[in-house]
């Protein structure tokens, strides 16, 4: 992937070179300046959205959130340990609230407890990449906080979209998830009875 932006990022200068280069080096000074204004703009809303999954963590919110959503996860995940039941509802809540980058560190968490050091992805783990590839978002809060700092008339017009298009998503997502896992069960015990 590295390779690929590298060669966008020269094709794009030498076309600049040739087309206009006086353009050249103020657009990559605007660009510049344009990043670290959304850098710091990013912050400050990731810097709330963390500050509350941090505190809804200390105050054992985290705790009752594991709870309600625990029948859900035992029944994606196929699980009941608690510190991994845990890891995976801190990380849907943060997906749920449109931070997706607060909600990476509880997956990585969550994925290495399921790892069973095989070698290969195990079936809870393909659902956690799934669910959090196509997360219900009740709050887009990175979209919004994007669209502020583009200067949008009305940044949260996108809140119903959204809502819809990450419900459909996350329903087809997981539903296929489980007709793949369940053909894949079913194939195994065909080849286990073949081989007893």
């Amino acid at each position: 992937m590295n390779k690929i932006w590298a060669l966008l990022m020269l094709a794009s200068i030498i076309l600049l070179i040739f087309n206009n280069p006086a353009a050249l080096v103020t657009e990559m000074t605007e660009s510049a300046m344009g990043v670290i204004t959304l850098c710091v703009e990013l912050v400050a809303v990731y810097s709330i959205w963390l500050g509350i999954l941090e505190i809804v963590d200390k105050t054992g919110l985290s705790e009752k959130l594991a709870k309600l959503l625990r029948p859900l996860i035992r029944f994606l995940f196929k699980t009941d340990d608690p510190e991994i039941i845990k890891m995976i509802a801190m990380n849907m809540s943060s997906n749920i609230l449109g931070v997706g980058n607060a909600a990476t560190p509880c997956g990585i968490r969550a994925m290495k407890l399921m790892d069973d050091k095989s070698g290969k992805a195990t079936p809870a783990m393909i659902m956690l990449l799934v669910v959090n590839a196509t997360s219900i978002q009740l709050l887009p809060t990175t979209t919004i906080g994007l669209r502020t700092a583009a200067g949008s008339a009305s940044p949260t017009d996108i809140m119903i979209p959204t809502l819809v298009a990450t419900f459909i998503t996350a329903i087809f997502g997981i539903s296929l998830t489980l007709l793949i896992q369940r053909v894949f069960k079913r194939r195994k015990k065909k080849l286990l009875s073949r081989t007893t």
